[in-house]
C-alpha cells in the first residue's frame, strides 16, 4: 500500500555491507520504553537510499525472519524493475544488510514487475526452499521458488475478495498481510481494508477480515476460515505475525499529509475465534464475532532515540512501517519483534529498521 517465524535471535554479524551506502545512514542502539510491554532497542537507516546488484533497496514491505541472523525483505514494487525479494543479514544493535536478491518470475521464466504484481505479504516456507508472497493487485497469493524465483504454484482466493468488478475489494486495499504458524499448517491473509458490504463503523473502524488457510508447507492450502478484525479509528491492518497456537500480532497504520504517520502494534486473540465465511456483511455483526485485540505499543510513544524525519511526524522516529516479523526469545523471557519501513523509493520517506523488545501475554 502506498502513501506521498520462526526462530530468531539477535546476533552480531561481523561484516555488513550493501552496494552502497547513505552517507546518512546510522545505527541507533538504545532506546527505551514504548509500553509498558514494549521496548525499543534501537534502529537503523542503513539500507535507505542503496543498492544492492543495481537495483534499488527501496519499497520493503514485507519481512520474515528465518533463521538467527537472517531474514528476507519483499519490495512493494513500482514500475518496470523486476519484482523481488532480498535477503537480510541481521545483527545486534540492530545492524542489517543486504547480502542476496532473487527476482519473481512468473512460470515462463520472465520477471514480474510493479506493473502485475505488488508484493505486500511473505512468508518463507519450512525448508527455506519456496516463498508464498501476496500481490494486492488481483489479490493473489503465489508460491516462488527460491533457488531461481520462479512461481510454480498459486493459492485459492475466494471470489468475493477480488476487487472490484470481479468482487467486493477495493483496490489498494487486499491482501496486505500474509503469516505462518509455526508447524506451517495454517496461513493468515489479512485484508487491508473491508469488502463493500462490511464498510466501517460510525466511529471510522474499518470491519476487515483474515482469511485462515490451511495446508502444508510447500504443497497446497484451502481456506479454512474467515475471522473478523476492526481496526483503530482511522487505521489500516497492514501486517500480521503469528505469536503462538492462539495468538497473532498485527500491525495498523495510517498517514495524513502534512502530520504524519500513526503506527501501532497489537496483540490479537484467536481464542473462541468466530468463523464469518457464512456472514454476507458484518455490519450487524455483534462486537464478540471480532477478534480481541490489545495495543502492544504506539510508536509515537517510544523514544526518538536520535531519529531523524524527512517530513512532518508526530515523533521523528516514524515513517511508512508496513513490516513486522518476530524473531525469538530475549534474555528475560521477552520476544524479538522487527519493524520495517516501506520509503516507496521517495525522497521524503526512509527506510528504516526498528529492533523491540516485547512480552506477549
Amino acid at each position: 500500500m502506498r502513501w506521498q517465524i520462526p526462530l530468531a535471535a539477535t546476533v552480531a554479524v561481523a561484516a555488513l555491507s550493501t552496494s552502497t551506502t547513505s552517507a546518512a545512514a546510522a545505527d541507533h542502539p538504545g532506546g527505551g520504553a514504548c509500553s509498558p510491554d514494549a521496548r525499543l532497542l534501537g534502529f537503523s537507516d542503513s539500507l535507505d537510499k542503496t543498492t544492492y546488484d543495481g537495483l534499488p533497496v527501496a519499497g520493503l514491505s514485507a519481512l520474515n525472519v528465518t533463521r538467527p541472523g537472517h531474514g528476507v525483505a519483499l519490495v512493494d514494487n513500482v514500475g518496470t524493475t523486476p519484482a523481488r525479494v532480498f535477503d537480510l543479514e541481521i545483527g545486534a544493535g540492530p545492524k542489517v544488510a543486504v547480502d542476496g536478491v532473487t527476482i519473481l518470475r512468473r512460470p515462463d521464466g520472465t520477471p514480474y514487475t510493479g506493473t502485475d504484481f505488488d508484493g505486500e505479504g511473505l512468508v518463507v516456507e519450512r525448508g527455506e526452499r519456496s516463498i508464498l508472497a501476496t500481490s494486492e493487485r488481483e489479490p493473489s497469493i503465489r508460491r516462488f521458488r527460491l533457488s531461481d524465483g520462479k512461481e510454480v504454484a498459486s493459492l485459492p482466493v475466494p471470489s468475493r475478495f477480488q476487487v472490484a468488478p470481479a468482487g467486493q475489494a477495493t483496490n489498494n486495499a487486499t491482501f496486505e498481510s500474509l503469516a505462518v504458524s509455526r508447524d506451517g499448517r495454517s496461513l493468515f491473509a489479512g485484508m487491508e481494508g473491508p469488502l463493500s458490504p462490511d464498510g466501517t463503523d460510525a466511529d471510522g473502524r474499518s470491519r476487515n477480515r483474515i482469511l485462515k488457510y490451511s495446508g502444508l508447507p510447500g504443497r497446497g492450502y484451502q481456506v479454512a476460515a474467515q475471522y473478523a478484525y476492526k481496526t483503530d479509528p482511522g487505521l489500516s491492518l497492514v501486517e500480521l505475525a503469528v505469536a503462538g497456537r492462539d495468538q497473532l500480532v498485527s500491525l495498523e497504520r495510517t498517514y495524513v499529509p502534512d502530520v504524519g504517520n500513526t503506527i501501532r502494534v497489537f496483540t490479537v486473540s484467536l481464542r473462541h475465534a468466530a468463523d464469518v465465511s457464512a456472514r454476507e456483511s458484518l455490519v450487524d455483526a455483534p462486537e464478540q464475532v471480532y477478534l480481541d485485540k490489545k495495543l502492544l505499543f504506539d510508536v509515537v510513544d517510544c523514544p526518538p532515540s536520535g531519529a531523524v524525519a524527512k517530513q512532518p511526524q508526530p515523533n521523528p522516529l516514524l515513517d511508512n512501517i508496513e513490516a513486522l516479523a518476530l524473531g525469538g526469545r530475549l534474555p528475560g523471557g521477552k520476544h524479538q519483534l522487527y519493524l520495517l519501513s516501506d520509503d516507496n523509493a521517495g525522497a521524503n520517506q526512509i527506510t528504516r529498521f526498528y529492533s523491540f523488545a516485547v512480552d506477549l501475554h
